[in-house]
C-alpha cells in the first residue's frame, strides 16, 4: 500500500507543487501573524493597558446604577423594590416599632449622649415576662460591675481591681435615653454593649435598671433580684473608693 501512495505520488508533480505551495503560504501566514503580534507588544503603550481583550462584555458588566433607568422592566426602574415578605435586617417580625431596625442616630459625644438622654424615651412596656428576661440579662452583663441591687459593689469592683461605678439613684438626672446610649457606646471604663445585646434588650435592661432605683427610693414593685454568681469568690478582697464609668 505505501509503495502504491509513493509510486501515485512519483507520478504526480503537479500535486506535490500544488501541497508545497499550500505549506508555503501557511508558513508565511503564521511568520506575518508572529510579525505583527511580536510589532504590538515591543511598542510603547499604556502599561496600565490590558492590552487586546476578547470578549470585553465579560470584564465589564453592565450594571444598573442606584435609580437609572432599566430597560429590563416594563416601568422602566432601575432599582426595584423588595419582595413581598422581605423582613429588614436586625429586624424582629412582630416587634414593638421594629426596635432593632432603627439606626441609632446619636454620635458618641458629650452632646449626644446628652441629647440622647433628653430625647430618648423606652418604647417598651415592661411586664413580667420582660422583666424576667431582663434579670437574667443583667445577671450575665451587668451584675459583676453593678452589684445584684444596683449599689455598685459588684463580684469585680470586690477584687480591689477596679473602682465601683457607684449606685444607680447616685447619678444626677440618668434617664433612660442616657443609659441606652451608655450601653450603645460605653462610657468611661464601661465598655459598648451594643455587639452583645439587641436594642430591644437594652431597653429591657433598662427598664430593669428604673426598677432597681425606684425600689431603692421606695416607688414602684419590687423587681426579681438579679443573682451574682462570682459574688462568693471575691468575698474577703479588699474594696477601692467609688469612681467613675
Amino acid at each position: 500500500m505505501e509503495q502504491k501512495k509513493l509510486k501515485n505520488t512519483e507520478s504526480n508533480p503537479s500535486k506535490i507543487a500544488r501541497m508545497m505551495s499550500i505549506s508555503i503560504k501557511h508558513t508565511v501566514w503564521l511568520l506575518a501573524a508572529g510579525t505583527v503580534l511580536l510589532t504590538a507588544s515591543c511598542g510603547k503603550r499604556d502599561k496600565n493597558s490590558p492590552g487586546v481583550e476578547f470578549m470585553p462584555d465579560m470584564y465589564y458588566s453592565e450594571a444598573v446604577k442606584p435609580y437609572e433607568e432599566s430597560n429590563l422592566f416594563s416601568d422602566s426602574l432601575g432599582s426595584r423594590p423588595p419582595v413581598p415578605g422581605t423582613i429588614s435586617q436586625g429586624s424582629i417580625p412582630n416587634s414593638d416599632m421594629g426596635i432593632d431596625a432603627l439606626i441609632y442616630p446619636y454620635p458618641n459625644t458629650p452632646e449626644g449622649y446628652e441629647a440622647a438622654g433628653a430625647a430618648l424615651k423606652n418604647p417598651l412596656s415592661p411586664d413580667s415576662a420582660s422583666m424576667a428576661e431582663a434579670a437574667d440579662l443583667y445577671t450575665k452583663f451587668c451584675v459583676h460591675c453593678h452589684g445584684a441591687s444596683g449599689d455598685g459593689n459588684g463580684s469585680i469592683i470586690a477584687t480591689g481591681k477596679f473602682p465601683s461605678p457607684g449606685t444607680y439613684w447616685s447619678k444626677e438626672g440618668l434617664t433612660a435615653g442616657k443609659m441606652f446610649h451608655t450601653m450603645h457606646f460605653g462610657k468611661g471604663m464601661m465598655g459598648s454593649h451594643a455587639s452583645q445585646l439587641s436594642k430591644t434588650e437594652r431597653w429591657k435592661l433598662v427598664s430593669y435598671v428604673q426598677d432597681l432605683i425606684n425600689k431603692h427610693n421606695g416607688a414602684g414593685a419590687p423587681v426579681a433580684a438579679a443573682a451574682d454568681t462570682t459574688k462568693g469568690k471575691a468575698a474577703g478582697s479588699a474594696k477601692k473608693p467609688a469612681g467613675k464609668i
